[in-house]
């Protein structure tokens, strides 16, 4: 067919295929014309003719897509007369028409071309760079030149596709060379845009006020001229000139991301790049734009906003780079003061423009990229800054402080406190590493702590900031399972946490009267206590009145959040110096938990229930998670008092315990009822007094949990307080002998206590399950569900634990584990029972395998095998789902604690442990796509290897002294190479943390175990492991773990290093199906014998990348090439 006909169907194709009515299955038939059509011999040709003739995009498109796929995949096979003729085609075509063609279509163009560079260069088409460089030069095309420039900073710098190893090397080589020209050319490109505009600027230069000329600007820049140079009045552009530095700037930045900082980089380059960052700061130019009126100039101070983000682009790009050599630390100096002038300009307060209204009016990308320059500046170059006595750090300080109050976003100010962050952690390990100085440091920067203290503490109250700490969600979760309000306070508390760390006696005497002015409101709430009919009413209700009260509310909730995030600050060495501060505000929480519980705030009447209610009972429950939080410092109190049998210390527990029981009751709300038992547990476990079982509001809840009759708490709640009562009864009380621990009492209180919970559950007969049910199915559940979940929670916080204590939590339990042991053939087929209870025996044998003994133990361990045949197995993997699948990890993770017991005891059972891993579960999980319940086999597999090691290598030291270090002796063969080959096969297979998690184990037996030193891994299986390792490298499938992949590759070669080079590598290469003889030469060349692991993993990659990249080429070449 002719060129034109072809022309005319293809556009009738491409407007068929992007028509809203065509269907799904005709688009496939099109697709599928359009791709045979691109596969034939010559069919550039037509494109070619394509390009020139249509005025349809998709045409056009269509047809650069031909070309970059023939170039990219093909090009080998092109013959060189039809390469010479695509060459001077293109660019001839892009110079005709790059004017009038839509910018997608012109860029793609552009791309086809640096593609052919990209292989062609500097060989057979040695005027590729130097007709870009032209093309920059000349005024007409700068434009064009610039967007040529910058694909091929992309595209060879650090190229996509698959080209060998040293074309990467040369291309990247090649270009370095060209740098300085480059820069060179951008600058004056740069240069004189600015310096054309800033003569016909007709504003006048801007009388130096006193604010801007302070001492702050001479402090940081060394000469007056600069000075004076960065307040010349900034220029208006015209749209060309505004489009052309932008462009230069993104080649700027494209640029500044691979090339080494080095002194082609000069102080003008730099100086320019900041005249650019100041059109992001000048709102001055959006005014006029905004006063002339016209959209033309509204766009323009849109777009001059834009060259700011661009140069603060390039500038960032210099900024992160870490490694800085010599010379060049004085240009980021440079850099620093000029950044901090902009800065200065930014927060600049005059009377008609306060700094937050200026930072709103700049473009948003700007001031994120501004807050980006500030993070690296602190993160990577504080150090190495602060050194110069000329950098001046507290005013950097100062104005990093009113830049992040005056944040216009959120975001912003989150951004804004990370760099505070960094800058206090910063601080904290300059000190830890200079103690001596320690003083120096802080008076040094004391002020700006104080200061950011107080304005971070004020940002998150209500009474200073309620406008914006109202905008905050509190609803909605993100992906941390927190909201937005719960983000905003848990990020300032950790600045208030890291000032209080360098500055404790300031951040308290901060902190502390702020709390205490809303404590006397929230104290003071008892007068307006009115008795009513229905109950308690809070008789506060004008609407002022509500919303102050609100306030208040809201802001003690958060300092309380507050005061227990600096509980850490007043133990271990703190103690004693910091003693009376944390006794007044424990004393003082205490007050407040008793106060909320006596006059049952939770409960009372309000004018607006759906705000104050949940109020006071956030109030009350953060009291006690306040409480909660110096646990650890009660404990501390409590061993010293122990000493000295203070009856303070007495009085606090015994309080803090007459606030919590009220609490423990069905009646009060979910939030406030798991804080009290959170506070419980602590006390029981973090504190431990022994006279906590005496008291009386702690009998009262003892009796509460046991009575048959009283209602039970929710679930969560119901297993916090058994716990927090168990331990009381179990943990042994620091600071006592034995003696005087009373175990015999708190023995018999203990099964009393275990046999009130478990009385249900042992009630449950199997037979009664199987026969004839006296109760539902249903039922049984619950009981089952709601025992076991208590009881394992039980022996989970004993496990570890002194044996005395674990000893009598198991004599508690003993009926109940028999029973279960009992109970569970008949629920076999029940899954989410085996589940729970599987779950039990698991914690059970994790906590208390040596109290069970070794005969009940082994009962169990028999049981589970017997009823988990191949056919129970399949049934719950392949049938019953996730909570199927869950059944089985469970029993493989209680045999994973089987066998890593040390000793003889449990080996008897490694065979049958073993033959139901590989002969039952392995075979019905190793086909499945699905990773579910391989994660937990292996890690079986390689405890069996790890733990029992001599049940496969009994090599005796005698021996080995005997025969020198000749073979070892081999048992179980059969299973080991089984276990072996198992491995292998995972490496075959898709799931990636599969892959990981058995390379890992692999190489910790080889770490541990030397296994590939093993004589049977090393002759039958090491080859075979190495060549999979490489095969998945060729695949590309597990990319992510090339590094990893790597290594394992070396050690395992390096067992045998001229076994790998004299006969794997030629054999692996034969192997190599897609490349020619005389490729494989090179391929296995190009592999040095280098025997370190840098080098040797190297040449691994090196060989990966040149194989991929050969079968491309000879995919690419003709049918019935040739090749000689």
């Amino acid at each position: 067919a002719s060129e034109e006909t072809s022309l005319r169907a293809l556009e009738s194709l491409m407007t068929e295929f992007f028509h809203d009515c065509t269907t799904n299955e005709r688009k496939r038939e099109i697709e599928e014309l359009l791709n045979n059509f691109a596969q034939q011999v010559g069919a550039w040709r037509f494109c070619l003719y394509f390009l020139s003739s249509t005025r349809n995009d998709y045409v056009m498109m269509y047809s650069l897509t031909v070309f970059e796929n023939l170039i990219n995949k093909m090009w080998l096979g092109v013959p060189s007369q039809d390469k010479m003729e695509i060459r001077s085609c293109l660019p001839k075509l892009l110079l005709a028409h790059h004017k009038t063609l839509p910018y997608f279509v012109r860029n793609k163009l552009c791309k086809v071309i640096v593609d052919i560079g990209r292989q062609d260069w500097p060989m057979f088409y040695h005027d590729f760079f130097t007709n870009i460089l032209q093309l920059i030069q000349s005024p007409v095309t700068t434009p064009l030149g610039l967007i040529m420039l910058k694909t091929t900073s992309e595209e060879l710098a650090c190229p996509r596709e698959d080209l060998s190893v040293a074309r990467k090397e040369e291309l990247r080589k090649l270009l370095l060379d060209q740098v300085q020209t480059v820069l060179g050319l951008l600058t004056g490109i740069l240069e004189s845009v600015w310096d054309k505009h800033s003569v016909t600027a007709a504003t006048p230069p801007p009388s130096p006020t006193s604010g801007e000329s302070g001492d702050l600007l001479s402090n940081l820049l060394q000469s007056p001229s600069s000075a004076k140079l960065l307040n010349q009045p900034i220029p208006i552009l015209d749209v060309e000139s505004e489009y052309i530095c932008s462009l230069a700037l993104e080649c700027l930045a494209h640029l500044f991301s691979w090339i080494p900082l080095s002194a082609s980089i000069t102080p003008s380059l730099l100086t320019t790049i900041f005249h650019f960052a100041r059109f992001g700061c000048d709102i001055r130019a959006r005014k006029m734009a905004s006063v002339n009126g016209s959209s033309q100039n509204c766009v323009l101070g849109q777009e001059r906003g834009r060259l700011g983000v661009l140069a603060m682009s390039c500038i960032n790009e210099l900024m992160s780079k870490n490694c800085v050599p010599m010379e060049f630390e004085e240009y980021l100096l440079r850099m620093f003061q000029q950044t901090f002038y902009l800065l200065q300009k930014i927060t600049k307060d005059n009377n008609a423009h306060t700094v937050k209204s200026r930072l709103e009016e700049l473009d948003e990308s700007y001031i994120e990229k501004f807050t980006d320059f500030l993070r690296l500046f602190v993160s990577v170059h504080l150090r190495r800054i602060e050194s110069y006595s000329q950098f001046p750090v507290v005013e950097f300080l100062t104005l990093l402080f009113k830049y992040t109050f005056h944040q216009p976003t959120h975001e912003g100010y989150f951004s804004c406190l990370d760099i505070w962050t960094l800058f206090l952690d910063y601080l904290t390990s300059k000190i830890k590493s200079r103690l001596g100085d320690k003083e120096a440091v802080l008076n040094r920067y004391e002020d700006a702590l104080v200061l950011l203290l107080t304005e971070v503490l004020n940002r998150i109250q209500f009474r200073y900031n309620q406008a914006q700490l109202e905008e905050l969600d509190d609803e909605t979760l993100d992906d941390d399972q927190q909201t937005e309000w719960q983000r905003y306070l848990r990020q300032s508390l950790e600045v208030v946490a890291k000032v209080m760390e360098l500055l404790p006696t300031h951040a308290f005497s901060t902190l502390f009267p702020v709390l205490q002015d809303n404590l006397d409101v929230y104290l003071g709430l008892q007068q307006f206590i009115v008795t009513s009919g229905s109950g308690h009413r809070l008789n506060i209700t004008a609407e002022n009145d509500c919303r102050r009260l609100h306030c208040s509310l809201r802001d003690l909730s958060s300092l309380l959040q507050a005061v227990g995030r600096l509980a850490e600050y007043f133990t271990g060495d703190m103690f004693a110096a910091r003693f009376n501060d944390a006794l007044t505000v424990v004393e003082r929480l205490v007050k407040v938990t008793l106060y909320g519980s006596q006059i049952k705030l939770y409960n009372i009447e309000t004018a607006v229930p759906s705000v104050l209610k949940p109020d006071l009972i956030d109030v009350h429950a953060q009291s006690l998670a306040a409480l909660q939080a110096y646990s650890h410092w009660l404990a501390q109190y409590c061993s010293e008092a122990h000493r000295q049998n203070t009856q303070q210390f007495v009085t606090l527990i015994s309080t803090t315990m007459d606030a919590v029981t009220p609490l423990i009751s069905t009646k009060v709300q979910d939030k406030l009822l798991l804080s009290a038992c959170h506070l419980l547990v602590s006390l029981a476990t973090t504190v431990r007094p022994i006279f906590l079982i005496s008291i009386p509001s702690v009998q009262k809840v003892f009796n509460r949990i046991t009575d048959a009759s009283a209602q039970r708490l929710v679930d969560k709640a119901q297993v916090l307080v058994c716990r927090a009562l168990s331990n009381i009864l179990l943990l042994p009380c620091a600071n006592l002998s034995e003696s005087e621990q009373q175990w015999p009492m708190r023995s018999v209180n203990h099964a009393n206590l275990i046999f009130a919970l478990s009385r249900d559950y042992r009630n449950l007969k199997p037979s009664a399950v199987a026969s004839q049910r006296k109760m539902p199915l249903d039922d049984t559940k619950v009981i089952i569900h709601q025992t076991l979940s208590v009881l394992e929670d039980i022996v989970e916080s004993v496990s570890g634990e002194s044996t005395k204590s674990r000893q009598i939590c198991y004599q508690s339990l003993q009926e109940s584990v028999q029973v279960s042991l009992a109970l569970f053939p008949a629920y076999i087929h029940q899954s989410d029972v085996t589940d729970e209870m599987l779950s039990f025996f698991l914690t059970l044998f994790r906590g208390l395998r040596v109290q069970m003994g070794v005969p009940f133990t082994e009962q169990i361990i028999q049981t589970f095998l017997n009823m988990f045949t191949r056919e129970q197995l399949a049934e719950s993997i392949l049938h019953e789902g996730s909570t199927g699948c869950r059944v089985v990890e469970k029993f493989l993770k209680i045999l994973q604690v089987v066998v890593q017991e040390p000793g003889q005891v449990f080996k008897p059972f490694l065979p049958s442990i073993i033959s139901l891993s590989m002969e039952q579960v392995y075979p019905i999980i190793a086909e499945r796509p699905s990773p579910d319940v391989k994660a937990e086999l292996f890690e079986l597999l390689f405890r069996i290897l790890h733990h029992n090691w001599r049940y496969f290598f009994k090599s005796t030291v005698l021996a080995s002294v005997q025969r020198g270090a000749a073979e070892e002796q081999m048992e179980n063969e059969p299973q080991f190479s089984a276990i072996m080959q198992a491995f292998g096969q995972s490496f075959l297979q898709p799931d990636i943390h599969l892959f990981k998690q058995n390379l890992f184990y692999l190489e910790t037996l080889n770490t541990k175990q030397k296994l590939y030193h093993k004589k049977i891994f090393r002759t039958t299986m090491l080859f075979q492991f190495v060549n999979v390792l490489l095969q998945v490298l060729v695949h590309k499938s597990h990319d992510l773990l090339q590094e990893e992949i790597g290594i394992a590759i070396y050690n395992m070669a390096s067992v045998d290093f001229d076994g790998f080079f004299a006969a794997f590598l030629p054999e692996f290469l034969t192997g190599c199906d897609g490349v020619d003889a005389n490729q494989k030469n090179v391929l296995g060349r190009n592999f040095k014998m280098d025997r370190d692991l840098p080098s040797f993993t190297q040449n691994v990659h090196r060989l990966v990348n040149d194989l991929r990249y050969y079968r491309l080429c000879n995919d690419s070449l003709p049918p019935g090439t040739v090749k000689l």
